[in-house]
């Protein structure tokens, strides 16, 4: 068994300015995105992207990403608490972001660039998808860091004592998740898109991928209480994963179907 120690929240202090573990998380995923996507251009010169379209696309995704996190913890878990204390939905600092609320804020986000750069709306979300796993996981190492969204007791012998929590033993879903929505999504969806592929199939694999390996492992994490009896044994994550894994399907039987190659 190995106990958290409970980090220090604050990374470094500047001044008074303090740079939190979470936060920094986010600054390096997201320049790990621009390098991936920098890759990228120079690897697959037919795809038709440009560094100067990376950087742009950098800039919509962190207000994608931010603003669709924030709202969509506030909304899918802590609405009654934020009800409460509206000023602390602008309290990013503390921890609290929703991966399906920042993802419906790229793709919104992504939307915006598409319109006004005139590129096909799969053509960014294909070039985009493998750019993601990196990010995600980090930010489940900085979950881990803030000893929040523990798992489940368990027995297993690499459990976790949160002390911030109680005294049992938990699985490191942090760790799990980052292990896998990360590491594993991450080379999956980065050798898929190595090769050309029928526009929108990279999409799909993305929303399978990342819909089923969530599902999996919620069933290691703490179950929502809030949810209560209408939960019917499934978390939130659990409840919102499972139309990305059929929206996933359906897009990736119509990506081939269209046979479309990227451009």
């Amino acid at each position: 068994m190995f106990t958290h120690p409970l980090f220090d929240p604050v990374a470094l202090k500047l001044g008074p300015v303090a740079v939190r573990w979470y936060g920094l998380m986010y600054l390096v995923g997201f320049v790990a995105g621009l390098m991936l996507g920098r890759s990228r251009v120079r690897s697959q010169p037919w795809s038709g992207w440009t560094y100067k379209d990376i950087d742009d696309l950098l800039f919509y995704a962190v207000i994608g990403v931010v603003l669709g996190g924030r709202l969509g913890y506030v909304v899918f878990y802590k609405f009654a608490d934020y009800v409460d204390n509206p000023l602390h939905i602008f309290y990013v600092w503390e921890g609290g972001m929703s991966f399906h609320g920042g993802f419906l804020g790229v793709i919104l986000a992504m939307a915006v660039f598409a319109w006004r750069h005139q590129k096909h709306w799969y053509s960014v979300t294909d070039f985009i998808a493998p750019l993601c796993p990196i990010g995600l996981g980090l930010g489940r190492l900085g979950n881990f860091i803030n000893a929040e969204l523990w798992g489940r007791p368990t027995d297993v012998p690499w459990a976790v004592i949160f002390p911030n929590v109680d005294n049992l033993a938990r699985h490191p879903s942090q760790l799990y998740e980052l292990a896998l929505e990360g590491i594993v999504l991450f080379v999956l969806l980065w050798v898929f898109s190595s090769r050309r592929r029928p526009l929108g199939a990279v999409s799909g694999l993305f929303l399978i991928g990342y819909g089923t390996l969530r599902f999996l492992v919620e069933f290691t994490r703490e179950p929502d209480s809030f949810l209560g009896i209408l939960a019917l044994g499934f978390t939130m994550g659990q409840w919102l994963s499972l139309p990305m894994v059929l929206g996933g399907v359906v897009l990736m039987v119509w990506a081939y179907r269209r046979n479309t190659s990227v451009i």
